[in-house]
């Protein structure tokens, strides 16, 4: 099915793991922290763009950029939170616990102000909708999370599957049973990044110009009764990301020839 996305995918992490990955070390996932953040929250409808993300990571509440939210701003650095929390926390189980607890840092100083009465890290206790779609019963949904978390951690571990694939279809799987009252996104779209960062892979970033194409995705599980769409989201936008990046290291080194004044 995914034969060709798998072979243009492999042969640009092997690139781009010697040109950037090795040769960034350490900065890279401070970059991805600020990018990734950006456009998950950005997803779910937060304006700040990349620039704001990174004054916000350096400087905290006291720099709020003009126009910005103070919920906006707590929103992200929340997020912040939660992605090193993820990035940190690799040699975990991939368990309901996790879940929980990247959930509850998601949503730790917003959930309160997004849906009173409820609690970050718990499973909701209504039943949910986003956008066009109504979920399930949520006792019924929630019930299946030990199952769909035991699953993705057992194609882990027999490594028969390949890593974007196993992400891509938790991803789906995991929108579809919603568990959290708020921030199943956020977290669903981390989740799925613990997934390939252990495994060795890169980040995938899902960009918010490109949310239009990620909801299709998402509502053709329900519409097609197939994940094969969200599956290859997922590849095209890992590599269009890798050779993005490649392109610009190789352009940003080749600039300038000379020096003219």
């Amino acid at each position: 099915m995914i034969e060709e996305e798998t072979r243009r995918y492999e042969e640009l992490r092997a690139d781009y793991t010697r040109k950037v990955e090795q040769a960034m070390g350490d900065a890279l996932m401070e970059y991805n922290e600020v990018l990734f953040s950006a456009h998950s929250c950005g997803i779910e409808g937060n304006s700040f763009s990349v620039d704001d993300s990174r004054e916000l990571k350096e400087k905290g509440l006291a720099m709020v950029p003009q126009g910005k939210s103070l919920v906006e701003a707590v929103e992200m650095l929340d997020h912040f939170d939660a992605f090193n929390y993820m990035v940190s926390s690799l040699e975990l189980p991939f368990d309901e616990k996790l879940a929980k607890e990247i959930n509850r840092r998601v949503m730790h100083h917003t959930m309160s102000y997004r849906s009173p009465g409820s609690v970050a890290g718990e499973y909701t206790d209504v039943d949910m909708a986003a956008g066009d779609t109504v979920f399930g019963d949520h006792n019924e949904l929630i019930a299946k999370m030990p199952q769909l978390m035991e699953s993705t951690g057992e194609a882990m571990s027999q490594g028969t599957v390949h890593p974007v694939v196993i992400a891509a279809r938790f991803h789906g799987f995991f929108e579809y049973l919603h568990p959290f009252r708020d921030g199943n996104g956020r977290t669903g779209r981390l989740l799925s990044n613990f997934i390939l960062l252990a495994a060795g892979h890169p980040i995938i970033i899902l960009r918010r110009e490109n949310r239009k194409e990620y909801i299709g995705a998402l509502k053709a599980i329900r519409t097609e009764n197939s994940d094969e769409f969200l599956v290859r989201h997922f590849f095209k936008t890992a590599c269009e990301r890798m050779e993005n990046e490649m392109k610009q290291k190789e352009s940003n080194t080749t600039r300038f020839s000379s020096f003219l004044f």
